[in-house]
């Protein structure tokens, strides 16, 4: 996926206060979109050091912490070593270079995850197909933001847009919010982010 090399260098410090109040409120706004989820299965895709995920477990019946890069796994690993967890698990994958054939899931979670991802439709295509029928993906991203230009991330998506390609792809009942605002979020640039959540 999108910039694992960086992520595999930044894994042991990534926990800063400020990714963990992200994280608190992305976590938040995934959580109104729950139903029923305590019996359901989740993956927190593109999960980093698992902080979205961690917050969700438990919400769900259980958790597969899933990135590209080991040594993001390996922090989530440590997390979830803890006796008092039993529902988590990891696997580190690539789901650009690969499909996931024997994995599937309720819900996906995928927090500031999609900018990362070169080929959006690609890889919404195959999550598509590791939901199960009636199954939920509730991704959260930035809201467009035209100051900011990366060779590196998308600059944000226009939900409307980003609605579009998803319904062409196949998801349905898809809805969408911006949520939070703040300063310096994105790239050292003012932000929103919204949390959309689409049905299969």
């Amino acid at each position: 996926m999108g910039n694992t090399d960086k992520f595999e260098m930044i894994a042991s410090l990534y926990d800063t206060p400020e990714r963990v109040h992200i994280a608190a409120v992305s976590s938040d706004a995934i959580r109104e979109y729950l139903v029923d989820a305590r019996s359901k299965n989740a993956i927190d895709f593109g999960c980093g050091t698992g902080l979205v995920g961690m917050n969700l477990l438990n919400d769900v019946h259980s958790m597969l912490f899933l990135d590209t890069s080991q040594n993001m796994i390996h922090q989530i690993k440590q997390k979830i070593s803890d006796p008092h967890i039993s529902n988590a698990d990891t696997l580190c994958f690539d789901l650009e270079k690969d499909s996931l054939t024997d994995v599937h899931a309720d819900y996906i979670f995928m927090a500031q995850v999609l900018l990362h991802i070169p080929d959006v439709e690609l890889v919404l295509s195959r999550l598509l197909d590791v939901l199960n029928e009636g199954g939920h993906i509730l991704i959260v991203d930035f809201d467009k933001n035209e100051s900011i230009v990366s060779d590196l991330v998308h600059n944000g998506f226009h939900q409307a847009e980003l609605t579009g390609m998803m319904t062409k792809i196949g998801y349905r009942n898809i809805q969408s919010r911006t949520f939070y605002t703040g300063s310096k979020l994105f790239m050292g640039q003012d932000a929103s982010m919204f949390v959309l959540d689409a049905q299969k």
